[in-house]
């Protein structure tokens, strides 16, 4: 038995969630259907055997939607950006950018705050499908946006002056690997310099976040703190060291003994995980929802296997055209070494006809 289940004494043993899917033909259908992996993940979410994953699309902006609760993005963005602020809307993503390049987002919320400022938070499983070039051309993205609505609203009073800035927010669960070597750092935010030592603000801001690396810090620090004694309880004031690590360890642990230690340092998280567990009782929504985020996770694997081999025959074919090129440039040392032979060749003809004429 979960040891979240004393906290909250909603959550279901196994038996019973299997027992309500076998007496149910829809859902037993749909259970069915999935991989003998993928049904175990789902009993465990719902026995609190493994924490949900909040980072899958789904699940956070059940968990973060603003019309229930502003307060928890409020939060977590203000620990992300350093200061304190407030959202006043989410917003649409305009367009076909997400929908067309959806290699495994797991999530993606626009929102604007109070200043006016526009905040792209996007989460990704693989830091390969998101280089920097990409995330500057989701920046360039939301500044053209803000642009279009500033000279549209203020006409011709309109000033660029006026134009609040963006922010890109990236958070990796599997890390590009420039971010991943920077193992000391989970959080990198982007600050552009000039060589002269101007000052000069600029309008787009880049924050990235690595949960892998995060991950590694808190296991390395559980280690120090246990220091050979498996049994030594943890605590979240030797374990955490900002408010902006106790998201990290809410949005990135499954284990239900570090969940238990979030829980009992910071009861914030308390009445979230009730409302996981609540909307866990909810075996058909949560089905419907986990049966959408397994179906988006093979069209972007299939999309991501695409892309990598895309890569590979792009690797292929770059190797050959060096091949090539290289076969190319040892046939014309070979043929100027020909022409040398030939002309070395001529010149001991014209001798040898000299020297007879001589004799």
């Amino acid at each position: 038995m979960s040891i979240l289940k004393d906290r909250f004494p909603m959550i279901r043993d196994r038996e019973a969630v299997i027992d309500e899917i076998n007496r149910n033909t829809n859902l037993k259908f749909t259970f069915d259907s999935w991989t003998a992996d993928q049904q175990n993940r789902f009993l465990d979410y719902c026995t609190g055997e493994r924490g949900l994953k909040i980072c899958y699309d789904p699940f956070f902006k059940e968990i973060f939607n603003v019309e229930y609760d502003k307060s928890r993005l409020n939060d977590l963005l203000s620990s992300i950006m350093g200061e304190r602020v407030e959202i006043i809307s989410v917003l649409p993503n305009e367009g076909a950018r997400i929908s067309s390049e959806s290699n495994l987002i797991l999530t993606d919320i626009l929102v604007r705050l109070e200043n006016g400022s526009l905040v792209n938070v996007e989460i990704q499983k693989i830091g390969y499908t998101f280089p920097g070039s990409r995330a500057s051309c989701y920046s360039a993205d939301l500044l053209l946006r803000e642009y279009k609505r500033k000279r549209d609203k203020d006409g011709k009073k309109f000033n660029y002056s006026n134009i609040m800035p963006v922010y890109t927010i990236v958070i990796f669960e599997e890390s590009p690997a420039e971010l991943r070597a920077a193992k000391d750092y989970y959080i990198h935010k982007s600050k552009t310099i000039f060589d002269s030592g101007v000052k000069v603000s600029l309008l787009q801001n880049f924050i990235f976040i690595s949960l892998d690396n995060f991950k590694d810090i808190l296991q390395n620090r559980i280690k120090a703190i246990r220091n050979g004694s498996e049994n030594k309880t943890l605590s979240g004031e030797e374990l955490l060291h900002s408010r902006l690590e106790e998201w990290l360890m809410f949005l990135s642990v499954d284990e239900p003994e570090l969940i238990e230690v979030l829980l009992r340092y910071r009861p914030y998280f308390s009445d979230i995980y009730a409302d996981i567990y609540e909307m866990c009782l909810n075996t058909e929504r949560l089905m419907n929802m986990y049966s959408e985020l397994l179906s988006e996770l093979d069209r972007n694997t299939v999309v991501y296997m695409i892309d990598e081999l895309k890569a590979e025959i792009d690797n292929q074919k770059a190797e050959i055209d060096s091949q090539k090129a290289e076969i190319d440039s040892q046939r014309a040392e070979i043929n100027s070494q020909k022409a040398e032979i030939d002309s070395q060749r001529t010149e001991i003809d014209r001798l040898k006809t000299l020297l007879k004429n001589i004799q």
